[in-house]
């Protein structure tokens, strides 16, 4: 039986993944076929995740519908949401434009298929069961009008590929373990063994390597949504000629701590984390999982 009152997770799986040549949301990385998603579905439901919501594209609905409504089923609630390029005001429909409207964008899309408190992640990053459970812990002991949000941090050297530049937010954080501001880095790239981000105009400066980074592991109440619409209105107004530009989860959350009526707290696990942004971080990641269910960590069959 599927308990009711248990958060959400919400899954930001409408990338193309342009830089890993295709829908690494849907790739497999074991032998048995498992999606990096796949393990923290599996984590999440441990840690007592009760529903999952999707946030996908039309154009691969059915695919992905097949991959994982079998494997949740009785086990928890499952909602889909699409984040379509035309899923903004006709004004600022273009039909030039090919990528996405940004994390921030897919968040909002989420607002109606949720009433509960929730986490979001990425479908292509592997944060670890500890990561979750934290995540959990502290979801369920908020009242869903509170206005208390949280992340969990990671520090960017263990975050980093080695075959290309990633996007990351850089995160400032107080004494008491509260965020103050975090901006998107939309490139960060090992050169030399340093690494080194892109400033606004496009110039390399340094970036330290125990910088605190945000992977998108956000735990809101769905007082959240009450941020992020107008600043959205703002941003497609301001930015409806670049067709690439795009609205990300940091802007909302700093808009969330420029009102001074909600916090974030920065939550901290051990769990280790591993992505794939390019092709070639997909050796690494397959080993790193494949060792993972040799210590019994998952069992060979997650499902």
């Amino acid at each position: 039986m599927i308990e009711k009152n248990k958060p959400a997770l919400v899954i930001l799986a409408a990338g193309m993944g342009s830089r890993y040549g295709g829908l690494k949301q849907m790739d497999s990385f074991t032998p048995e076929g498992d999606t990096i998603i796949d393990f923290s579905i599996y984590d999440a439901l441990q840690a007592g995740f009760g529903k999952f919501v999707f946030i996908i594209r039309k154009s691969f609905e059915k695919e992905f519908k097949e991959i994982f409504n079998k494997k949740l089923e009785g086990k928890a609630e499952v909602a889909y949401v699409y984040q379509e390029l035309e899923n903004v005001p006709k004004a600022y429909v273009n039909p030039d434009r090919k990528k996405p409207w940004g994390t921030g964008h897919a968040l909002l899309m989420a607002k109606d298929a949720i009433s509960e408190n929730f986490a979001i992640i990425n479908a292509d990053d592997f944060y670890g069961r500890e990561a979750f459970e934290v995540m959990a812990a502290s979801l369920a002991k908020k009242e869903q009008t509170s206005y208390d949000f949280n992340m969990m941090a990671y520090l960017l050297k263990n975050t980093v590929s080695d075959h290309g530049f990633v996007s990351r937010g850089e995160c400032q954080v107080d004494k008491n373990g509260y965020l103050t501001d975090v901006t998107e880095r939309t490139h960060i790239e090992k050169i030399n063994g340093e690494l080194k981000r892109k400033d606004g105009k496009g110039n390399f400066v340094a970036i330290d390597e125990d910088t605190i980074v945000s992977m998108n592991f956000w735990g809101f109440t769905p007082k959240c949504f009450e941020f992020g619409t107008e600043l959205f209105m703002q941003f497609l107004e301001e930015e409806k000629s670049n067709l690439k530009s795009e609205f990300f989860i940091p802007s909302v959350v700093n808009e969330i701590l420029k009102s001074g009526k909600a916090t974030v707290e920065v939550l901290k696990s051990n769990a280790k984390w591993f992505g794939v942004t390019y092709q070639e971080d997909k050796p690494i990641v397959k080993s790193a999982l494949s060792q993972l269910k040799e210590e019994a960590v998952y069992p060979k069959n997650l499902w």
